[in-house]
């Protein structure tokens, strides 16, 4: 049993919203279903920290979910700034259900066991926020990264965090949930939301004030989940 990650799928199965107009993602879904069967095992979980479909309603994302729920393992879902078809977590939970969606399960305020790690996050926000609704909603983020880690702790388990926005980049961090991540001496943080090659140049990746960073995005894994144990 093997814990994977790999955020920003954007998959667009039911609505018109290629990625493959963007310089890497041509083939994608085929590369990336492909690397994946491949890879993981039906004993294997894998963590989707956001930007998993590009619908902007749940009822569209049906086909996304199908093509999600067929790959090998289990997988584990968080929400990233793209995801606007999220809803309340009973709303998803309902929704997995009813389509008989298996092998998805939704992290929200809550946390995984997955052998001797417990799998916390949220979404995460901007680390350069001003605006005061901004900062409202990076409040609440922090409550809820806090809450999944506490949920983690006890399940006595050592928690790693997946988060979609990236709390440090290019040496500047999101100050609220850096904190919290040193306070509770998180070991490990993945994020993912960063695309493009330049971009993923400025990214903090390996060990940066005692927390090793791991950028997750697809394309900068070149569509291939990676190991996180």
């Amino acid at each position: 049993m093997s814990l994977y990650t790999i955020a920003d799928l954007h998959l667009s199965h039911g609505i018109d919203k290629p990625m493959d107009i963007f310089k890497g993602w041509q083939d994608y879904e085929y590369r990336l279903k492909n690397n994946w069967n491949k890879l993981i095992t039906d004993e294997d979980t894998v963590v989707i920290p956001g930007d998993i479909s590009w619908a902007m309603k749940l009822s569209e994302c049906y086909e996304d979910f199908a093509f999600l729920n067929s790959l090998n393992g289990k997988k584990i879902i968080g929400k990233g700034n793209h995801d606007y078809w999220w809803v309340t977590k009973k709303k998803l939970d309902d929704f997995l259900a009813e389509n008989n969606f298996s092998t998805i399960s939704v992290l929200f305020n809550n946390a995984f066991e997955v052998g001797e790690y417990a799998v916390c996050g949220s979404r995460g926000w901007y680390f350069d926020s001003e605006a005061e609704q901004d900062k409202k909603v990076l409040l609440r983020e922090v409550g809820r990264i806090k809450t999944s880690i506490e949920c983690g702790l006890k399940l006595n388990k050592t928690p790693v965090v997946f988060l979609h926005y990236p709390p440090v980049f290019n040496l500047g961090e999101c100050k609220e949930i850096f904190d919290l991540l040193l306070e509770y001496e998180i070991k490990d943080c993945y994020y993912g939301h960063l695309h493009g090659v330049n971009t993923h140049k400025l990214a903090t990746v390996g060990e940066y004030r005692g927390i090793n960073f791991h950028l997750i995005s697809s394309d900068y894994l070149g569509f291939v989940p990676k190991l996180v144990r």
